[in-house]
């Protein structure tokens, strides 16, 4: 009845309307908390709608947001109106689309390689697409509104919508805590993947061309905007990186950069346009606001942990949910602007602080870093973070107290204390990994990623460490297209293996040294085993029937003294064992030439 309801309202809201007249969206009704009032000198960057460049979210006032064919046609026209702007595809997505770049530049048709690249992306979860709409603003403002100088020595390079498809797969209802725009995308791609959950394991053809634009115009700041979720607070533009403060970030250097350059120029350029600028940390809990921040390092799969480990200066954005759309997408325009500025005088620090974390050859890889935020461990430190008024009450829905936002900000800070989750192992780099030519998806996704790698025109037979599992274990249920894998205890033994022609040795003694670890030990929650790409070595294809082994077993007994106390030790201390004929037997097959000697034998070899 539900659905039925919501089915009859969607139609009675869109029918006849237009771009200019939007329709009713569930954010206009009492769901969401009362919006705190805002009023910013940014607000002066909109176009007043005489003027012929105006974008079609400004036509809206800011409250939607164009379809992916508007939004394509009103950029070309911009390409083909100012000779700073061109615009290309960059791949394609699976329903066909285009994947679109904009380069602003005064470059002509190749950037300067002297000149910083600032890599904007916007709409990766396309529901979030305020950079789009704040990007062609800016866009439309370097054309024709004597914002020119901002590409004197900068390149920008910009994705209005990196998932295409999702973008338009577009409804009221895609994001049910978040205010505006009227009409939003959905978080999946139409093959269901989640593309801030792919940078390591490069699935999606959006992603696989998303990396190759990255090593072509090889950026010095990655910006990737989103909006959050969850509590309310003063904030409206969030943001933060890998290793924020210096908690265990991979490119230390460039870190430390973001903190002591980016982050109080930053600042600054928003508060002085009448903004809210805030870090990035996540409530601990959504129902206690004052129990603590969480602010985890972000692992391998997400756009900031790749950027960390690919030696990228990588910033996530993510815009208050349930600030108005129009605050979001200036707040977002003014970050961009002050990044391009910033990049224009500080561009050279940056390149020295990547190129020094480029260097840098880990004798040890933090991994594993989980998904918690340090739980009841000692916090990093306390915080004073700008808090919403709010209070709890008995909902008769769910039984349970829930909290209401009061929109009102609370007069104090709040003090509290910040967690983030430490490394739960420690991984120490082969000194290169050996991948058969019987692989040739994992070698492909190496490739893509730009990692430096050896090809073999011959077999070549050497001696690596390899590594056996004893007790794997499979997830539950698929998450993005993957049954992942746990590795759980392995053994480590040298073995002579002869790779054929076209297997690769992948060295570590390379600036993506570290991601190659992530990527090759199994043991880390990013690697490829862990996403279930190596399925095949833990099943079993051979097999000894009862009547051959039973009289086998009974030789070596009678033969091997040692091999015979070994199972009568094992038949006294596990009963289940000694009850269960075909454990024992299997007992046997395992301590013979016949048995599968590459049984959940992790077929990579480590060369140490």
């Amino acid at each position: 009845m539900l659905r039925t309801g919501l089915a009859a309202l969607a139609v009675a809201m869109t029918a006849g309307m237009t771009m200019a007249q939007t329709p009713k969206a569930p954010w206009e009704s009492d769901i969401l908390p009362p919006v705190l009032a805002w009023h910013g000198a940014s607000e002066r960057l909109v176009a007043p709608p005489s003027d012929p460049w105006i974008t079609p979210s400004e036509r809206t006032g800011l409250t939607a947001s164009p379809d992916y064919a508007e939004t394509r046609a009103w950029l070309e026209k911009l390409d083909a109106a100012s000779p700073l702007i061109r615009m290309e595809s960059f791949g394609t997505s699976p329903e066909g689309r285009d994947l679109l770049v904009v380069y602003a530049s005064k470059d002509g048709a190749k950037l300067d390689p002297s000149k910083p690249v600032l890599l904007v992306q916007a709409g990766i979860h396309p529901g979030e697409i305020d950079g789009k709409d704040a990007g062609m603003m800016l866009l439309r403002d370097i054309a024709f509104h004597g914002k020119d100088a901002l590409l004197d020595k900068v390149n920008l390079v910009f994705v209005p919508i990196f998932s295409v498809d999702g973008h338009e797969r577009a409804s009221p209802y895609s994001r049910p805590n978040q205010r505006g725009p009227a009409i939003q995308g959905w978080r999946h791609t139409a093959q269901n993947l989640n593309l801030n959950r792919d940078y390591g394991k490069l699935d999606a053809p959006e992603m696989r061309a998303m990396i190759g634009l990255i090593n072509r115009v090889k950026p010095d700041l990655y910006m990737d905007v989103h909006v959050t979720d969850g509590e309310d607070y003063q904030y409206d533009i969030t943001y933060g990186w890998a290793g924020y403060q210096g908690d265990f970030a991979r490119s230390k250097a460039t870190s430390g950069w973001l903190d002591q350059t980016y982050l109080p120029a930053t600042e600054a350029g928003l508060k002085a346009a009448g903004h809210i600028p805030g870090q990035l940390v996540f409530a601990l809990d959504d129902r206690d606001p004052k129990k603590g921040l969480g602010a985890s390092p972000a692992s391998l799969r997400y756009s900031n942990g790749y950027g960390d480990a690919a030696r990228i200066a990588t910033v996530l954005v993510e815009n208050h949910s349930l600030k108005p759309y129009r605050q979001r997408v200036l707040g977002t325009y003014v970050l961009i602007e002050e990044s391009l500025k910033l990049l224009a005088r500080g561009g050279a620090a940056l390149r020295a602080a990547e190129q020094q974390d480029r260097a840098e050859r880990p004798a040890v890889v933090k991994a594993n870093f989980g998904t918690s935020f340090g739980g009841g461990g000692k916090p990093l430190h306390t915080v004073s973070f700008l808090g919403v008024q709010y209070e709890t009450y008995d909902s008769p829905a769910s039984g349970r107290k829930e909290i209401r936002w009061l929109g009102k900000p609370d007069p104090e800070p709040w003090l509290l204390p910040l967690y983030t989750s430490e490394p739960a192992l420690d991984l120490t780099p082969a000194k290169a990994y050996w991948i058969s030519s019987a692989k040739p998806d994992v070698i492909e996704r190496l490739r893509i990623h730009g990692v430096a790698m050896e090809t073999l025109a011959a077999p070549r037979t050497v001696s690596v460490d390899m590594i056996r599992f004893t007790a794997p274990k499979l997830a539950t249920h698929a998450s993005e297209g993957h049954v992942e894998i746990t590795a759980g205890p392995v053994t480590h033994k040298t073995r002579t293996v002869t790779f054929p022609a076209g297997s690769v040795r992948v060295p570590t003694d390379q600036p993506l040294g570290e991601m190659v670890t992530l990527l090759l030990e199994p043991e880390s929650d990013e690697s490829f085993f862990a996403w279930g790409m190596f399925p095949e070595v833990l099943q079993r294809v051979e097999y000894i029937e009862g009547y051959a082994i039973a009289p086998l077993a009974e030789k070596m007994l009678a033969a091997d003294p040692a091999l015979k106390a070994a199972f009568e030790a094992r038949l006294a201390g596990d009963p289940k064992f000694a009850a269960d004929p075909d454990a024992r037997l299997a007992w046997f097959y395992e301590r013979t030439p016949y048995y599968d000697d590459h049984y959940r034998l992790y077929p990579v070899g480590r060369e140490l």
